[in-house]
């Protein structure tokens, strides 16, 4: 598309972009284990190369013309090369910064945009079939026309590049390595998670796709029938074939190296179905997971600031491509920087599996007539229900997409609410009693609802908060659930919250909130309906 038909449009998304991003830039450096540091360290220590400075080019794709800039060493001789798709709504030129530190440590780097964005020619095809032949010709192209290795090639991106990069390695067995940041590997639990669509987040892809690509009839319809919430197995289909999860054998069978790295947050594409595809990998892979929400992470490296997900990326591609031992391979590959406020630096495990030691199971109590709360722990009890109204919000909700997340990343504090404005009388609400030892929840919380009385369709949204003496609520976790049955009746539920990694203080509650409305999400309640839950329901929670 050209540029100038989105001028205007793209000034105002500049401008939030800009606002993100200044935020992303005051958010604390988290501090890395020393041998990591050490390794790190030896790994950016690496001469810095003369490079060739920037060609913007035209790469021919599978019938369409890519925009792409190329940078590389400037002395003579082959390189490792990687190849970065741009994100949803950018262009070529958002990893400039990252390009030439790249190329100055070695590297021959080619930058493009895919089709229907920008000037790149054809129509958006959402990492479909069609990018995934670009991809392979900008691979020829690179291979071709610069001082690339082929047997050392690489790919990576932010978001719409990380998924397209992902996916790209189950095609092209050149590619070996891949760093993925706040991309998706299930496309179909990032439109539909649960059972219910997420609203917000598939209104901004759809936006940026009207005002600076070129969407065409089969993004634009199938984005129609998800608004519309018709047609869902065809948009199902759809979503599932640009899913890396879905082709994770033929990843195997490549064995490319991967790198995954992403926020507890994200709103887009939330983490648990990363830790799904984590742990169906047989190559070489890590899995880092930092506080924030979409692309938040890792704004401040695309802006060439030092940035602790950029500096893995670095140590990745050294240690997969350069031939360059940085440590990396060796050390645990799950890596998380924990949600709660004061927590300091990082931590490291084995694997997925080993974040928790164990699983406490806290039952659903009866409410009390005093304060509409219930308590929460012990085993789950019998001849007890509450009943909420459909359709009716609450003060609890999962925020604004990016935003909300967003700000908790730089200001190191979790959503925030006071306790005693959630309505009982639209919610269910459970605390727990105050233990003297801190909870270190590690993993994904499960809900269990024991429902009766409910409509034959529904929607439940249940949040996690760490409740202090004053009233004042930090959320934790949360998810929708929506049940899609033909007859009205009783129903048991489960829906698993969003993985996370927080300590909740000694002498704070843990408390559950569930209602039946978040503007986070489209719902299907009939509102004047209501739902009822019942003795029988719990929460599953991991902890070490």
């Amino acid at each position: 598309m050209p540029r100038s038909r989105a001028a205007r449009p793209v000034r105002l998304l500049s401008l939030l972009a800009a606002v993100v991003i200044g935020a992303a830039a005051a958010a604390p450096a988290t501090a890395a284990p020393p041998a990591a540091a050490r390794a790190a360290a030896a790994s950016l220590a690496r001469t810095s190369l003369a490079t060739t400075g920037f060609r913007f080019v035209d790469v021919p794709g599978a019938g369409v013309t890519l925009k792409a800039n190329v940078v590389a060493p400037a002395a003579a001789g082959l390189y490792p090369a990687i190849v970065f798709p741009s994100s949803w709504g950018l262009n070529d030129l958002e990893y400039l910064a990252q390009a030439g530190t790249l190329a100055s440590r070695g590297y021959v780097v080619v930058s493009y945009t895919p089709r229907g964005w920008w000037a790149s020619g054809g129509e958006i095809d959402t990492a479909g079939p069609q990018d995934m032949a670009d991809l392979s010709k900008v691979i020829d192209w690179t291979i071709a026309n610069t001082a690339a290795d082929p047997a050392r090639i690489g790919a990576a991106g932010v978001s719409y590049g990380a998924g397209i990069s992902l996916l790209g390695s189950a095609f092209d067995r050149r590619l070996r390595a891949v760093a993925m940041m706040s991309g998706w590997t299930d496309l179909v639990y990032s439109l539909y998670g649960d059972n219910t669509r997420h609203r917000q987040s598939a209104g901004l892809l759809s936006l940026a796709a009207d005002l600076l690509g070129n969407p065409g009839p089969d993004l634009s319809g199938k984005l129609a029938d998800f608004n519309a919430d018709r047609n869902v197995d065809a948009v199902k289909a759809w979503a599932r074939a640009r899913s890396a999860a879905t082709y994770v054998d033929a990843i195997n069978a490549n064995r490319p190296a991967v790198l995954i790295a992403n926020a507890w947050g994200d709103s887009f594409f939330p983490p648990n179905q990363l830790v799904d595809l984590f742990g169906r990998l047989t190559t070489p892979k890590r899995l880092e997971l930092r506080p924030g929400d979409h692309a938040i992470a890792e704004f401040t490296g695309l802006l060439g600031l030092p940035n602790d997900a950029w500096t893995s990326l670095y140590r990745w591609f050294d240690q997969y491509l350069a031939g360059v031992d940085t440590g990396i391979g060796a050390e645990p590959p799950v890596l998380l920087k924990p949600l709660s406020a004061g927590t300091a630096g990082t931590e490291q495990y084995p694997a997925w599996a080993s974040l928790n030691t164990s699983t406490k199971r806290y039952g659903l109590g009866q409410i009390r007539w005093l304060d509409g709360t219930g308590l929460l722990g012990g085993a789950p009890s019998t001849g007890w229900s509450k009943t909420i109204p459909t359709g009716l919000d609450t003060t609890a909700d999962g925020g604004v997409v990016l935003l909300t997340n967003g700000v908790a990343a730089f200001t190191g504090q979790q959503p925030q609410i006071w306790l005693p404005t959630v309505d009982r009388l639209r919610a269910g609400v459970w605390a727990s009693e105050r233990p003297a030892s801190a909870l270190r929840i590690r993993g994904i919380p499960r809900v269990h609802l024991e429902l009766t009385g409910t409509a034959a369709q529904g929607t439940v949204i249940a949040y996690l908060y760490d409740l202090d003496a004053l009233g004042n609520a930090k959320l934790i976790t949360h998810a929708p659930v929506t049940w899609l049955g033909t007859a009205a009746g009783s129903r048991a539920v489960d829906v698993a919250l969003s993985a996370t990694a927080y300590d909740v203080p000694a002498g704070h509650s843990l408390t559950l909130v569930v209602d039946t409305v978040d503007p986070l999400y489209y719902d299907a309640n009939a509102l004047g309906g209501s739902v009822t839950i019942a003795g029988g329901s719990y929460v599953d929670v991991p902890i070490r």
